[in-house]
């Protein structure tokens, strides 16, 4: 559409209106008014479409994140995630909605591998992260991209015992005593109860114990487990809810939680312990894939602040944050003898010695005849 065939158009539709026809022409001669129409031709030209009303809409376009995490972190996301939507909404005047799916560690790695178009993923190890890696999901070199190796919540291992603690249970041993029944997730599925495992080894070998102590021990352990819930949220309600077992082995957040919920049960935060250190990723193919890369990465930064720090200290998670960490200090006893995963091998070592497919944790399923 030429620019004097456009002026043309607009004067036909103004003279309809009954505009004094000389008036209208003096109008369009200044030159205000012909830079408005040679805008407006300029913007034709590249494929623009405009109409008389209504006005063309300059507002962003929705954004979508989907969220994959293991159970026991929906209570922080119920926070966290409305505060982000606002914050962002003010920034950058986008509405952003979230899918949410949360599940045992173990299954919900699967479930993304298999297909679940996850955005973001905060799981409960980073083994579960690196097997997304492998899928070739994720880039390499995941851990380096946020802050403190992209660990974004922590916890560490606590014992809940039934009320009056009737079987005295004080500390890992008494857990391998006749009579205990304990409950604790599935390590096969559950990031929550490969730690526990871990935590369990640790507190022999971490000791002055040597290896086949702590397989002794372990062993005798899981010959007291009844039933291996899926994931630690299921372990929780077969203690809470269906009344079995005289100790549930869970994590400190999850019974923190419960406690915030009207659980009084007591609980033991072990002194020999493992830093159970949750990462957080984002999956880099399907975030190419949604074309969301912008939004998603903001979230996760997100998580890193002082703010999702805070929800994250709330409902029992120990914060990563020093300082939010030191507001914190009196909910979160110290631990004297504190060891990581990489103390016992790091993943790796530690996948193939004890959670691969015939390794350790089988046997002692297949020694205690559960296989």
């Amino acid at each position: 559409m030429g620019y004097d065939h456009l002026l043309e158009l607009v004067r036909r539709r103004y003279s309809s209106i009954g505009t004094n026809r000389m008036k209208l022409q003096r109008w369009f001669q200044l030159p205000v008014v012909r830079i408005f129409a040679l805008l407006l031709t300029f913007g034709l030209s590249f494929g623009w479409v405009l109409q008389s009303h209504p006005a063309v809409s300059q507002q962003p376009g929705n954004a979508q994140i989907t969220l994959v995490s293991f159970a026991v972190t929906k209570s922080a996301y119920d926070r966290i995630i409305p505060k982000f939507v606002a914050n962002w909404k003010k920034e950058t005047g986008q509405n952003v909605t979230f899918t949410q799916s949360y599940g045992g560690s173990g299954s919900q790695t699967r479930a993304v591998i298999d297909g679940l178009e996850a955005d973001v993923v905060h799981l409960a190890l980073a083994l579960d992260t690196n097997r997304i890696q492998q899928a070739g999901l994720i880039q390499p070199g995941w851990e380096g991209k946020l802050p403190n190796n992209s660990i974004v919540s922590r916890s560490v291992v606590a014992l809940v015992t039934k009320p009056g603690n009737p079987k005295g249970i004080k500390g890992w041993q008494d857990l391998a005593k006749n009579g205990v029944s304990v409950i604790t997730a599935n390590p096969k599925t559950s990031g929550v109860a490969r730690w526990n495992f871990l935590a369990l080894w640790g507190s022999v070998v971490r000791t002055g114990g040597n290896e086949q102590a702590a397989r002794n021990f372990v062993t005798q352990v899981y010959r007291n487990v009844p039933v291996l819930p899926r994931d630690a949220r299921e372990a929780s309600d077969v203690f809470f809810k269906q009344g079995q077992g005289d100790v549930l082995i869970n994590y400190e957040n999850e019974v923190l939680l419960a406690r915030q919920q009207g659980e009084t049960e007591p609980y033991i935060i072990p002194q020999v312990n493992i830093s159970i250190d949750n990462p957080v990723a984002v999956v880099d193919r399907n975030v190419d894939k949604h074309k969301n890369r912008r939004v998603v990465e903001a979230f996760v930064r997100y998580l890193f602040s002082p703010e999702a720090q805070t929800d994250f200290a709330q409902v029992g998670f120990r914060p990563v944050n020093t300082n939010v960490a030191a507001q914190f200090s009196s909910k979160f006893p110290r631990i004297s003898n504190l060891f990581t995963v990489s103390q016992l091998g790091g993943w790796n070592g530690t996948q193939t010695q004890f959670f691969a497919d015939g390794a350790m944790f089988d046997q002692i399923q297949t020694a205690i005849g559960r296989r």
